[in-house]
């Protein structure tokens, strides 16, 4: 079964897949858009790749803040998580993503990536942090579902 990760941002999200048996997660691609609230295109390019690899699952980030509130950002991401599901018909799994983007940072960091190129490869990053972190908890047994 392929789950599919997403980081999702106010002009990009970073996609991420897993591999066939659940074990890694990949990623494939940040999409861009130049509007906010212009969704039409993104959820169009998410349902393509869904159906090109194959996605029984989604999981997307949920980024709460430290004290572990929900702040705008957040549900902004419960909607777009509600019309992926009615869009899809999948699963998605709201996943914790807090410090996901400082960690994909620092990874390019180490990798030597070009501090102006990181901003290209930074989401795409983040959405492979995010699914590992489920597909890890998955074969942990912690549980389907980080809230």
């Amino acid at each position: 079964m392929r789950i599919m990760g997403l980081d999702y941002g106010s002009k990009t999200v970073g996609v991420a897949i897993s591999d066939a048996l659940g074990i890694t997660a990949q990623g494939i691609e940040t999409i861009c858009r130049k509007e906010e609230n212009k969704l039409r295109k993104t959820c169009a390019r998410i349902e393509a790749l869904i159906e090109e690899y194959g996605v029984e699952r989604i999981v997307l980030g949920l980024p709460k803040h430290m004290n572990n509130d929900m702040g705008d950002r957040a549900e902004q991401s419960m909607e777009f998580g509600k019309m992926l599901e009615r869009r899809t018909n999948l699963e998605v799994v709201m996943w914790d993503e807090r410090l996901s983007t400082v960690e994909a940072e620092r990874t390019l960091i180490e990798n030597n990536v070009r501090r102006e190129d990181r901003k290209k490869y930074i989401d795409k990053v983040a959405a492979v942090i995010i699914l590992q972190g489920y597909l890890d908890a998955l074969a942990n047994g912690t549980g389907t579902t980080k809230r």
